[in-house]
């Protein structure tokens, strides 16, 4: 019997049809696999059965054990949002409310829709933190959600929509956020679930491996169509439409340079021990009067010359983050730390920081948090050579940031790109934002490039785009990548060497190929593994 029966979906939004006719159904205790390209429909589709799209305009039926959820009222529908059916939101800091703490806002659930007291309640939401993985979670609890990184946020959410212990759980791309170790263990938390309480899951994902290994069945969208639908072994092994086919063979594809690095040439970064460590306070009378340290990197050795890509890879708080922070010039450090063969404090000292900020650029994980809704494409691509090119007038700034636009693939020619320059970063794709992040970086005549997650937040068939441009670029300009990712394939494809981090420590080193293929350390192998 089915659990949820969805019969001819359409959504439309003032007349114009986004979702066409899309059916399936979701049995009690299955896992189906929604995927496609951003644009295709699925998260519109999957939210409009509680409607939860504003101002979208839904057809169609969607029983939920027979009832029909499009028919409820909106009093109707809070009785089975939260309850019966959870979501888990792609977005956690947007999700979670910033003036509450991670450990109110899983409580009030437990309050909310089970009747516990506060007191009972606060203690569920520790251990729904604790299921999730959040170490220290009753720590954890109490922070607010700026204050933990992004696989814990996301972890949060999780734990939030199953402390009700739904029937149904929508999970619009839960994992995004995470590790390849953490998914796994994310995915094995949710089939616990599952097994105990019989709960269904409604998979929203652009993750082909994470659908191959949870998922029982798999839908394909395409531009608001359901193109082909079955069971995940028979769809993956012999993929009938052409869509799913190019979907299937986006994985990224490895196009770097593979000519030994010369002994003697300059590094563009190199460090030697170098230690990096946050001041935290300490408990009781003792944080009155000094404060202890938590050290984030602990004696990292590396080494990366011109045209090279050095991969850091490791989970969320291993301290890849703060190394890219600390190659950027913008965190404190002991130990040697040289960005083509100027240490940091020295330029400090010398007030060069200026010159060296231009030899080193970064484009961040999320394009559309990092470019400024405020400014237009000009005026974000061209804000650096108002900085590190001051004599430039209007006219030339313009024009390099025209060619830079055409560098990164948005247009064939500099004059096709000048109807963009007066446009907003939300106006374009994911993978245009990210294109404009490169542009914005690039236009300043950088040697190294900080890739702090490029790719996470993009669909499999963008994802493969950005990382061709990044490889053509590197070839055209002989740039050094430093590159930050918790996403092995994208290590496979990038990297000539690698160096894996845990707990602050490089646990293992050297060229990615033989890293790969022949882990030594636990930690090492785990990741391959998980990310096979």
């Amino acid at each position: 019997m089915s659990l949820l029966d969805v019969q001819n979906l359409t959504v439309a939004f003032n007349g114009q049809p986004v979702v066409h006719g899309v059916s399936f159904t979701i049995a009690e205790g299955e896992k189906l696999a929604l995927v496609g390209e951003s644009g295709s429909g699925k998260t519109v589709s999957a939210l409009s059965l509680l409607k939860l799209v504003p101002d979208a305009q839904v057809q169609g039926r969607a029983l939920l054990n027979g009832q029909d959820l499009l028919s409820l009222s909106e009093r109707g529908l809070r009785a089975v949002r939260g309850d019966e059916v959870s979501v888990i939101f792609q977005e956690p800091m947007t999700s979670l409310n910033p003036l509450y703490t991670v450990g109110q806002q899983v409580a009030e659930v437990l309050q909310l829709k089970r009747g516990l007291t506060a007191k009972q309640a606060w203690a569920g939401a520790v251990e729904w933190l604790a299921a999730t993985g959040i170490p220290e979670p009753a720590r954890r609890a109490r922070a607010y959600a700026h204050q933990l990184s992004g696989g814990q946020r996301q972890r949060a959410m999780i734990a939030m929509a199953l402390a009700s212990q739904p029937k149904l759980l929508i999970a619009d791309e839960p994992t995004t956020a995470l590790d390849v170790s953490l998914r796994l263990q994310m995915l094995d938390l949710l089939s616990d679930l599952q097994r105990q309480h019989g709960m269904a899951v409604l998979l929203i994902t652009h993750d082909l491996p994470l659908v191959r290994r949870f998922a029982d069945r798999v839908a394909v969208m395409e531009r608001g169509h359901l193109v082909e639908a079955g069971p995940v072994a028979q769809v993956f092994a012999a993929p009938q439409h052409p869509y799913t086919q190019m979907l299937l063979s986006s994985r990224p594809e490895r196009l770097v340079d593979e000519s030994p690095l010369p002994v003697a040439s300059t590094p563009v970064l190199a460090a030697q021990k170098l230690r990096v460590a946050y001041p935290v306070p300490l408990p009781g009378l003792r944080g009155w009067f000094r404060r202890g340290e938590f050290v984030a990197v602990k004696g990292a050795d590396l080494r990366l010359g011109k045209g090279r890509t050095l991969g850091v890879v490791g989970e969320s708080g291993s301290g890849k983050s703060t190394l890219a922070l600390a190659a950027l010039g913008l965190l404190p450090h002991g130990g040697e730390l040289q960005v083509a063969g100027t240490d940091w404090a020295s330029a400090e000292r010398g007030g060069g920081t200026r010159a060296l900020r231009q030899r080193v650029q970064v484009v961040f994980q999320d394009p559309f948090s990092s470019l400024s809704p405020r400014m237009t494409i000009e005026q974000i691509v061209g804000e650096g050579l108002g900085i590190h090119h001051p004599g430039l007038n209007a006219e030339q700034r313009r024009q390099r940031v025209l060619q830079s636009l055409v560098d990164v693939g948005l247009a064939a020619q500099p004059e096709d790109a000048a109807p963009w320059l007066s446009r907003y970063p939300h106006e374009f794709s994911g993978g245009q934002r990210q294109r404009l992040a490169i542009a914005r970086a690039l236009v300043v005549d950088p040697e190294l490039l900080v890739l702090d997650e490029p790719t996470s937040a993009l669909d499999v068939t963008v994802q493969k785009q950005v990382l061709g441009l990044l490889q053509r670029l590197q070839r055209e300009r002989g740039l050094a990548y430093l590159l930050i990712t918790h996403d092995v394939a994208v290590i496979a494809a990038m990297a000539h060497d690698v160096i894996v981090m845990k707990d602050g420590e490089v646990v293992e080193a050297g060229p990615v190929l033989s890293i790969l293929e022949r882990p030594q350390h636990p930690y090492t192998q785990l990741l391959v593994q998980a990310a096979a």
